[in-house]
């Protein structure tokens, strides 16, 4: 029987799955993008994307029981 990890919950201190991790490549990714890509660079794209965000119009969510 495979066990499940919440990789949010029990990885919070570091992988428990080591070699065995599903999500390894795209932590290789985010470390590699964090090893070259500037702290201003950084907030360029978190502040693009929040201007993104902003501009977009709002999202109706209508309940099934209204």
């Amino acid at each position: 029987m495979e066990k499940t990890v919440n990789c949010e919950q029990d990885c919070r201190n570091g992988c428990i799955l080591g070699d065995q991790c599903p999500n390894k490549e795209y932590a290789q990714r985010a470390n590699e993008f964090m090893q070259t890509t500037s702290l201003d660079r950084m907030h360029e794209i978190a502040e693009a994307a929040r201007l993104k965000k902003l501009s977009e119009p709002p999202k109706w969510i209508i309940p099934d029981d209204f």
